[in-house]
């Protein structure tokens, strides 16, 4: 029977079960890798001492979930976007593009308020200053600063939570795994077939 197995197709077939094999075992070292950053994230949020930022995104994603300290030569207007408040209740979290002195540009979470335009033309945004507040994930695989607390008129905005950065590895992992699996199964059958017909899969 191995004689008779198509050599080409079986050798496609082969390495196309070897890259979904390996492609799984990735996801697995990544879901540990994973589990390791949140295990970091969790005791940065358990410390109280702020560490002076300067908005650079690179050195930001090292001070994930910790409080930092931001100065800000200027801020500009942004839309806001749908958030939460520490009493978890649904509204706006206002928005600033922050301008530091070493040139970073990195988004400000001012405050939360139940209006959309709640902070719109706020003096002390567009003049700039320091803030304080948590280092948390943004869109896109940016850092921002969720100010804590916030500026004058507006509540404070939930602190980030480590449980809320996906760990789904191991999912992937998984569908990974049955792929390949079901790729063997689907060209088994194939050849079982053809074989019992007298030919060979082309």
């Amino acid at each position: 029977m191995i004689r008779r197995l198509p050599i080409l197709p079986t050798v496609i077939v082969l390495l196309a079960v070897a890259v979904m094999l390996r492609l799984g075992f990735w996801q697995l070292d990544r879901r540990t890798e994973k589990e390791t950053l949140l295990a970091r994230y969790a005791v940065s949020q358990t410390m109280s001492a702020e560490v002076s930022w300067d908005g650079d995104q690179t050195s930001g994603q090292a001070l994930l979930f910790r409080r930092a300290r931001v100065t800000c030569t200027r801020m500009t207007a942004m839309e806001p976007m749908a958030g939460r408040n520490v009493a978890d209740e649904t509204g706006w979290a206002q928005q600033r593009l922050c301008i530091t002195a070493a040139g970073a540009q990195l988004t400000v979470v001012i405050g939360w308020a139940r209006q959309p335009d709640a902070a719109k033309g706020a003096v002390a945004a567009a003049a700039g200053g320091t803030l304080t507040g948590w280092v948390a994930p943004g869109a896109d695989h940016a850092v921002r600063l969720i100010a804590d607390p916030p500026l004058v008129g507006l509540q404070a905005n939930a602190a980030p939570d480590p449980a809320s950065v996906p760990n789904n590895h191991l999912a992937y992992a998984v569908q990974w795994f049955l792929f390949a699996g079901v790729a063997l199964v689907i060209y088994a059958l194939a050849v079982r077939k053809r074989l019992a017909a007298g030919k060979s899969p082309r």
